[in-house]
C-alpha cells in the first residue's frame, strides 16, 4: 500500500525538487539550516496552502509546478501529535520541531516522517530525507503545470 503526497515549487528550481537544498539552506519548521529535507504535503490543496501561507501577492505565484511522489506505507514513520508541545504550530515552537526533524534526519530512521501540518493540523505533511539509503524507493512522479487562483491571495487580480 502507498500514499501520493505532493510539492509545488516554482518551475525554475525545478532541478533542485528533490534534494532538499533550500531547507539545508534555510531551515524551516522541521529542519535547521544544514539539514536537507523536503518538505511535502499530503494533498494538492495543503501543498497549495502550505505555500500560500507565505505569500500575500498573486504576482508571486507565477510559473509554478506540481510534482506527485507516491510513497510505499512501510517507509514512513510517524511524529506521535501527543509529544509535541502545546505551542508547536507558532514560531515559538519551532525549536521542538526542528530537534525532532533533526534527530530523525541524523538518525536515519526512515526515508519519510509524517508530521503534522501547521496549517492544518488535522492532516499532514511528509518530510522525505534524501540522503537516507531507502529515498530511491520513492517514486517521484512527473511534473505538471500549477496555477493558483488569484482568488487565494489578498491582491489576487481576481478582486
Amino acid at each position: 500500500m502507498s500514499v501520493v503526497a505532493w510539492r509545488i515549487i516554482q518551475r525554475k528550481v525545478a532541478k533542485f525538487a528533490f534534494t532538499g537544498e533550500g531547507a539545508r539552506r534555510f531551515g524551516g519548521r522541521w529542519n535547521s539550516p544544514g539539514r536537507a529535507i523536503i518538505y511535502t504535503a499530503q494533498s494538492l490543496a495543503l501543498a497549495t496552502l502550505e505555500i500560500l501561507v507565505h505569500v500575500d501577492s498573486h504576482q508571486l505565484l507565477q510559473d509554478y509546478i506540481a510534482i506527485p511522489v507516491t510513497i510505499p506505507q512501510h517507509l514512513i514513520a510517524k511524529v506521535d501529535d501527543s509529544a509535541l508541545p502545546n505551542n508547536w504550530r507558532a514560531y515559538s515552537g519551532a525549536k521542538a520541531t526542528r530537534t525532532i526533524g533533526d534527530a530523525w534526519v541524523s538518525q536515519g530512521v526512515s526515508p519519510v516522517l509524517q508530521v503534522p501540518s501547521a496549517v492544518i493540523p488535522a492532516e499532514c505533511n511528509f518530510l522525505l530525507n534524501p540522503s537516507h539509503k531507502n529515498f530511491g524507493k520513492l517514486h517521484i512522479g512527473k511534473s505538471r503545470r500549477f496555477q493558483f487562483d488569484p482568488r487565494l491571495t489578498r491582491h489576487g487580480s481576481a478582486r
